[in-house]
């Protein structure tokens, strides 16, 4: 059984998500309940759950404070919230889900069912990068789910990206190659960096690795690695517009 504490300010999510846990994910032993962050901090401590159903906005002080008032967190996090801002799409890679309010029950079963394939691995890790992703606008890490957990990887070591139907490439600067259950949107959206451009529906790239801009032949962009990505021809301006920019930037740095 996985031991879980519900934290949220409202009774009736609270009571809502008791009767999903009970109907479709017996796996899950609700050993306590918490309103608002100072509480849920002290039933995690006297409780030691391994999964917390998180809120964000609660009287007192956010869900963001109750990590951070944690000392040596060993359980894993879904949160439950009805703020899509910035922050929540880091969560989504950083902790092992988020959901939003009201609950697709779909999405609750997949995520318990990470909790799961994850409960093996060392969280430690996970929670200094979601904790790093709160207090940055831009990501320095993200969490890519894999067959066995999640891999951590660096957002500047990302030479590109590419679209494939619903799922998306990943291409490092080592040459190494990963597949995520993700959308280009999705990842664009989680990194939100002035330094990546979307120069095609099927490409996202990261600037610091283009090497070179031809105009000719439909107009391509090619990077450092010799690798040739297309440039759709809406974009044409606006790629040499922000690369000028970037490369302001950097020289200002």
């Amino acid at each position: 059984m996985i031991n879980t504490l519900i934290i949220d300010d409202e009774p009736k999510v609270q009571k809502s998500i008791e009767m999903i846990i009970k109907q479709y994910c017996p796996q899950l032993n609700v050993v306590g309940t918490a309103s608002s962050a100072l509480e849920g901090i002290k039933e995690i401590n006297c409780k030691k759950p391994n999964l917390v159903l998180l809120d964000i906005e609660m009287p007192h002080g956010t869900g963001f404070d109750l990590l951070e008032g944690i000392a040596n967190p060993d359980f894993q996090v879904i949160f439950i919230t009805a703020y899509n801002q910035y922050a929540v799409k880091a969560f989504k890679y950083s902790a092992v889900d988020y959901l939003l309010k009201p609950i697709d029950i779909e999405e609750f079963v997949a995520a318990v069912n990470r909790v799961e394939k994850n409960l093996q691995n060392p969280v430690g890790q996970r929670f200094d990068v979601l904790l790093e992703n709160i207090k940055s606008n831009n990501l320095s890490k993200i969490a890519i789910p894999t067959s066995d957990g999640l891999e951590y990887i660096s957002v500047n070591s990302i030479m590109y990206l590419e679209a494939e139907r619903s799922y998306c490439y990943i291409f490092m600067e080592n040459d190494k190659k990963m597949l995520v259950s993700r959308s280009l949107s999705d990842i664009e959206k989680l990194i939100e960096s002035d330094t990546f451009f979307r120069c095609h529906k099927s490409f996202l790239v990261n600037l610091e690795f283009v090497k070179k801009y031809v105009r000719f032949d439909g107009g391509y962009i090619v990077l450092n690695n010799n690798k040739r990505i297309d440039i759709s021809r809406r974009k044409k301006d606006e790629f040499t517009e922000v690369m000028s920019m970037y490369m302001k930037k950097n020289i200002m740095a």
